[in-house]
């Protein structure tokens, strides 16, 4: 395998209701290493179940998953030690509401990378002024906007060292001023080459970060390409329509 793919996606397939709902349905796809690829499609598409499926938080009915050159689909493979480099921020920030952001950052390299306590503070703290946060170091969830949670789910995220990023909608459920302070830390760790695969509907975003944009319906990929490509090229009806109503 080709050591710049940092993921392989072989055929995969995930089924519900014995194979008569296909929420994924024979993807295949390559992600590189420095690749910020962009997962865009109508509700129900399997933009969010191929994304969960890569680190394995939907298991696929069929197909391959290769990250940096492992078959993590296969039953033998420990999922926990690949997950802990694959950064994952959801929808909803997921933070524990009964912890400070500081503890909420530092819990996992703590007791996963077996770091030691001041050395996973440090690189909290660093990273929380890389994001205009280190003053709420002390406060709890609820203390904080919903942008500001999202930012501190990232760069939690972030506190592993993941050599890749999946980012679930991450913009989806936060009030309209505050889509832009999430998406300029996206870009800023797109401009630090960090390999990305994001599953987004803010399509400005796809067309000025992404090097590829993946165009999915009915749990297939029906087009892939550059931004240009896929923005200002649609060649399948199916995405000439499905821009038309979201641009």
């Amino acid at each position: 395998m080709n050591d710049n793919i940092m993921i392989q996606v072989d055929d995969l397939k995930k089924h519900y209701l014995d194979g008569k709902v296909k929420a994924l349905d024979g993807v295949s796809v390559s992600i590189y290493k420095g690749d910020v690829v962009a997962i865009i499609g109508p509700s129900g598409s399997g933009k969010s179940t191929l994304l969960r499926s890569l680190n394995l938080l939907e298991e696929p009915t069929d197909g391959h998953i290769y990250f940096e050159g492992v078959d993590i689909t296969d039953k033998k493979v420990n999922i926990n030690v690949h997950r802990q480099k694959m950064g994952m921020v959801f929808q909803q920030f997921n933070l524990f509401p009964h912890m400070t952001v500081l503890k909420n950052m530092t819990l996992a390299p703590v007791k996963l990378l077996k770091i030691s306590e001041t050395q996973a503070k440090e690189r909290a703290m660093k990273l929380l002024e890389r994001v205009g946060l280190a003053d709420r170091a002390g406060a709890y969830p609820a203390q904080l906007s919903g942008g500001q949670k999202q930012r501190v789910a990232i760069m939690r995220a972030l506190c592993m060292q993941p050599t890749v990023m999946l980012f679930d909608e991450p913009t989806s459920a936060l009030d309209p001023e505050m889509v832009g302070e999430v998406l300029d830390v996206m870009k800023e760790l797109a401009l630090g080459g960090m390999t990305m695969a994001v599953v987004t509907h803010e399509m400005g975003f796809a067309r000025e970060v992404a090097n590829r944009v993946i165009f999915m319906e009915n749990g297939k990929i029906v087009e892939e390409g550059s931004p240009s490509e896929i923005f200002d090229h649609p060649k399948s009806e199916r995405l000439q329509s499905f821009l038309a109503k979201v641009l």
